[in-house]
């Protein structure tokens, strides 16, 4: 592992030299759902059907609860991975039930529910979209929101998207989706971290014909006041399980990638996405154990010692001011494990590509691997300029 070590002081050099990127906070950034003179003259005598979960808040209040207590008549609520109130495990199967709170129904919009159904939407006339994301193509909340664009397309409802900022959106980087690996981790050619809010990417599925039948959805966005993609954005609310603050939000572009291999990402300990280790990995610095957790009920490797690295010592900065998708943990560890397994059949989809992983076994370094990304990069950044409702930091 000397190639990490060696990495770890090179980029702790790198970081005192660079620019950080300015954090700006929810009482800085009016986010769209607070912007209720733009959408609610169009919710008045409507059915109203909302996408959401924990982070659907407007002021420490629910965005279903104040639009009940303001007489919309919400008729139904659709919820994505990780449930309504945000506490189920990544991929856990979540079922339709009743929100305890408001009576209203809750239809879940994962497993092979993806999509709402023409029933589901009947007596509906509008679809509001608000849920924070964190800006990665693997991270499902924007399939979430294009298979939802697509049904209200299909069944002429609708669909209003209240922008919230991307945490991530001041840089762009990663392979861009092969579509021969189009799955619900990656529906439309992008870069791993694409640098769009959700407004802008809706308006991209819209206007590049990216719907299923190149169908047109009557969209409306909300915008954002006092972001642009200049800055980051601290978020008030966890956004799943596990990322639970923003070092993690940072990481996870690079440390998602884990996730289809056989590394632990910290599941099940109190700094998930800010760890990575495994049985095997003895020359690891630090080590964890993996718990039955809220949010990891079942964890990789639960009960067993890993032996890794914790890279909460790079922090939130490094990652703001670096501003880019490391590999290079990925290619220390299956390195030093040089086990022929290291890679499952779910790597190549949160690539994006088969490429990475033939890379990697082929001893490819990082700046090699890279390099490789440029030429779509370059190729996506005109296509998303088109999209961009706030200033860019190009």
């Amino acid at each position: 592992m000397r190639i990490l070590a060696i990495t770890f002081f090179l980029f702790s050099l790198f970081s005192l030299s660079a620019q950080d990127v300015k954090v700006l906070t929810d009482k800085e950034i009016v986010v769209g759902a607070k912007r209720m003179d733009k959408y609610l003259p169009l919710l008045q005598g409507k059915n109203v059907a909302v996408i959401a979960n924990v982070t659907s808040q407007i002021n420490s209040t629910h965005l279903v609860d104040t639009l009940l207590k303001l007489k919309v008549k919400i008729k139904k609520i659709f919820s994505p991975e990780h449930g309504f109130r945000g506490k189920a495990d990544a991929g856990e199967k979540v079922g339709n039930q009743t929100d305890s709170k408001t009576g209203l129904p809750i239809i879940s919009l994962y497993g092979k529910h993806k999509k709402p159904t023409k029933e589901d939407l009947a007596g509906i006339d509008i679809v509001i979209y608000d849920m924070q994301d964190v800006g990665v193509r693997f991270y499902t909340y924007i399939s979430t929101m294009t298979y939802c664009m697509e049904a209200c397309a299909e069944n002429n409802k609708q669909f209003i998207v209240l922008d919230r900022p991307n945490p991530n959106g001041f840089f762009i980087d990663g392979p861009v989706l092969d579509m021969k690996w189009k799955s619900f981790l990656g529906l439309h050619p992008v870069p791993l971290v694409y640098g769009m809010t959700c407004g802008e990417y809706a308006q991209m599925v819209n206007g590049e014909g990216w719907l299923a039948g190149g169908k047109k959805c009557n969209l409306t966005v909300v915008q954002l006041l006092n972001y642009d993609h200049t800055v980051s954005y601290q978020l008030p609310i966890k956004p799943s399980p596990n990322l639970p603050n923003m070092t993690a939000v940072y990481l996870y572009p690079s440390l998602g990638l884990f996730e289809g291999t056989i590394m632990s990402v910290g599941r099940g300990t109190e700094y998930p996405f800010q760890m990575i280790g495994h049985p095997d990995l003895k020359d690891g610095r630090m080590n964890f154990t993996p718990k039955s957790t809220e949010g990891a009920k079942t964890p990789k490797y639960e009960g067993k010692v890993c032996y890794g690295y914790d890279l909460k010592v790079f922090g939130e900065e490094v990652v703001r001011v670096s501003r880019q998708v490391y590999v290079y943990w990925i290619i220390g560890t299956y390195n030093s494990l040089k086990d022929p397994n290291y890679f499952d059949e779910n790597f190549n989809f949160h690539a994006g590509n088969d490429i990475l992983q033939k890379q990697i076994k082929e001893g490819k370094t990082e700046e090699e691997i890279r390099k490789s990304w440029q030429p779509d990069i370059a190729g996506f950044k005109p296509i998303r300029k088109k999209y961009l409702l706030y200033k860019d930091f190009e």
